[in-house]
């Protein structure tokens, strides 16, 4: 399908691995413009070094999403490079197991800004431009905002707000033509995954455990496939769109599992 975004500039924030690549990718072959905002240096300039080894075009900026300035930055340097801004996706964040009992509230504190506070500062700083290309805002969220998870209610909580500033936004920013739509992953096979499934005693079992419970093909989710659903809601093809939770889970958070 032609989802005709070619030229779209779009800022991915962690966008050098794991969802944040899937991403990526998918916007390259749909001929769109990614923006990787993240930390990880090396990740990012070898992401963007293969494909524009391939003809195509990308763009890397270093920076840790800690503040209102730095995300600032973030926006002054696109708007530098190409001069617009057609969409940004809010991906990065980190799941950092700070629950009620094993944490303090400054840890909390700590753990829910840094998850969000990122989401509403790029936002609200790609507004103008956004206005212009009547743009779109995608937020990535999980399903721990609607499952629980246990033992992360920073994340949890954080990523519940996501959710709300989404419908949120999606009113406030209508007048404009800017659509604004969630995506909620589950069990989808990351580097972060992959450290979590480590953390077990036994990760192997706990892996087959897990994917016995997705109802929908019995596997994970890949990053291919949630990069495909965010190119798909920046496009045309969703222009009627908007204040969404769109779930890439095969079935995992709303099926009856022992159905299927």
């Amino acid at each position: 399908m032609d989802l005709s975004i070619d030229g779209q500039v779009i800022i991915v924030t962690g966008g050098s691995k794991g969802i944040g690549e899937g991403i990526v990718r998918s916007i390259v072959r749909e001929g769109g413009i990614p923006v990787i905002a993240g930390r990880d240096k090396k990740t990012g300039e070898n992401l963007v070094s293969e494909l524009r080894n391939d003809g195509k075009e990308a763009f890397f900026i270093e920076v840790l999403l800690s503040s209102p300035e730095t995300c600032e930055m973030v926006v002054d340097k696109t708007l530098d490079q190409y001069g617009k801004i057609n969409a940004l996706v809010n991906n990065a964040g980190v799941n950092d197991g700070v629950g009620l009992e094993n944490g303090s509230p400054g840890q909390f504190k700590k753990s829910f800004l840094s998850n969000l506070g990122h989401y509403y500062y790029l936002a609200h700083y790609c507004l103008d431009a956004l206005k212009k290309t009547q743009g779109t805002i995608i937020n990535i969220s999980s399903k721990t905002a609607i499952t629980g998870q246990g033992n992360t209610s920073g994340y949890a909580a954080s990523k519940g707000a996501q959710l709300a500033l989404t419908r949120e936004w999606a009113v406030e920013l209508g007048k404009y033509g800017i659509r604004v739509n969630a995506i909620v992953p589950a069990e989808v096979m990351t580097p972060q995954y992959e450290n979590w499934i480590r953390s077990f005693s036994q990760p192997e079992e706990k892996l087959k455990e897990i994917i016995s419970k997705i109802p929908l093909g019995k596997r994970m989710t890949a990053i291919e496939e949630m990069g495909d659903m965010v190119a798909f809601l920046i496009s045309e093809k969703a222009a009627k769109t908007t204040g969404e939770f769109i779930f890439v889970d095969g079935g995992y958070v709303h099926l009856d599992r022992a159905l299927l």
